[in-house]
């Protein structure tokens, strides 16, 4: 008998898997790869980000709701920002995340009841662009924070 939380499941076995897949996307980006940082800099936030993702299956939450805050997606910004990221480099990096998420999906599209699927891949890119506004909120505090230090 299929469980519940079958995309939970296949992304929580996944997500080494996943990450390397997204690793490979970014570095063949000519754009990103411009920040020199090495495959652990560069992943770091990833297994905290999937278990967020996997706690929000395990536990929804309405779509479109403010979901809870992420210290490591607040983090993130302030680290990607210290690295010499774009703000358009890290809307990049999500949505290449999403991508490589859904592509493990598919892959394990036969594992699931594709009845409960559409409403997990909504939950999914609601949660990674909620972190990823987290991570932007961040990012723009600390750039006018510097900002502020420099005109004082």
């Amino acid at each position: 008998m299929p469980t519940k939380d079958q995309v939970a499941n296949v992304l929580e076995q996944q997500t080494q898997v996943t990450i390397s897949n997204w690793l490979a996307r970014v570095d063949a980006e000519t754009e990103i790869i411009t920040v020199p940082l090495s495959s652990e800099d560069r992943c770091a936030h990833l297994p905290e980000m999937f278990r967020d993702l996997v706690s929000r299956l395990r536990n929804p939450l309405p779509l479109g709701t403010r979901a809870l805050m992420s210290d490591a997606a607040y983090d993130h910004g302030c680290l990607r920002r210290e690295q010499g990221y774009s703000p358009a480099m890290m809307v990049e990096e999500s949505r290449m995340l999403q991508v490589s998420i859904f592509e493990t999906l598919q892959l394990h599209v036969e594992m699931m009841d594709t009845k409960d699927l559409m409403g997990d891949v909504m939950a999914i890119a609601d949660e990674v662009d909620s972190q990823l506004a987290q991570a932007m909120t961040s990012y723009l505090f600390e750039a006018n924070r510097d900002n502020q230090a420099i005109e004082a």
